[in-house]
């Protein structure tokens, strides 16, 4: 599998809310995660993002991404992905009750590969946008 084919498979397992047991299969079980969002200011390892995307999907039960970006820079080990994020609170478990509010938000991962499998990734994304759409803020 190529480093494009592992950062893909990552990508849709991830976005599609399968958590860290399935999305480990494609990275370092020490896989490093950044965000500069204060939403994600604690979350530190791939594997505590991706149950945090996992987790989204309660109170954004149609949460979705559109891919608009998907490329791989072979000479620094990288594939970086870009998205729009697409939901619509409807479900239980967010910070407030449903509030029936849709949001598109734009983002991007920047995931570098080590030995064939993610070693890190940082997520650029602007959480007050998305968090304001939902109405969380």
């Amino acid at each position: 599998m190529t480093d494009f084919e592992t950062a893909k498979a990552f990508f849709e397992a991830c976005e599609t809310g399968k958590g860290w047991d399935v999305c480990k299969a494609w990275c370092q079980d020490d896989a490093g995660f950044a965000c500069q969002a204060d939403a994600l200011a604690d979350v530190t390892t791939l594997a505590a993002y991706a149950d945090w995307m996992k987790g989204l999907l309660t109170p954004v039960p149609d949460g979705r991404y559109v891919l608009t970006a998907f490329a791989a820079d072979a000479e620094r080990g990288t594939v970086v992905a870009a998205a729009e994020f697409h939901g619509t609170q409807t479900g239980e478990g967010g910070p407030v009750p449903p509030t029936g509010k849709a949001v598109v938000s734009d983002y991007a991962y920047v995931m570098r590969l080590e030995g064939g499998k993610i070693s890190h990734m940082t997520k650029i994304w602007n959480d007050v946008h998305a968090l304001r759409g939902l109405g969380w803020t």
